[in-house]
């Protein structure tokens, strides 16, 4: 058996082109810097769920409008080249979610840290 599912290797792959794309084709300065965390691609490669973060969004508001942005106007954009990029029959359709796995990430350190703070007091 393989060690890897085909959508595995599929998602890794959209990983880094999307990441590429960002980097040299995207100049939208109401994006900021987006980082491409993880790409999940269904069985039948008709949809791809793209979990990314942005780094200079201060606010909640602003990661939504990212997102929007992303999956509205940007979306069509990168999965025309993507098609270019690879060499698939089919580009599945885009979703970009932002992903919070981060920031829940600092939210436990920041409630462990006030832990061990007030067991020193």
């Amino acid at each position: 058996m393989r060690e890897f599912q085909r959508t595995e290797r599929l998602g890794a792959q959209f990983c880094k082109e999307l990441a590429a794309i960002f980097q040299e084709m995207v100049r939208d300065p109401r994006l900021g810097i987006i980082t491409i965390q993880e790409v999940r691609v269904t069985n039948n490669l008709a949809h791809a769920k793209i979990f990314f973060t942005c780094f200079n969004s201060n606010t909640n508001s602003d990661t939504k409008t990212t997102e929007t942005l992303l999956n509205t106007t940007l979306a069509g954009f990168l999965r025309r080249e993507l098609a270019h990029r690879m060499r698939m029959r089919v580009i599945p359709k885009l979703q970009f979610i932002h992903d919070t796995t981060i920031e829940y990430g600092e939210h436990l350190t920041r409630l462990i840290n006030q832990v061990t703070t007030d067991q020193k007091n």
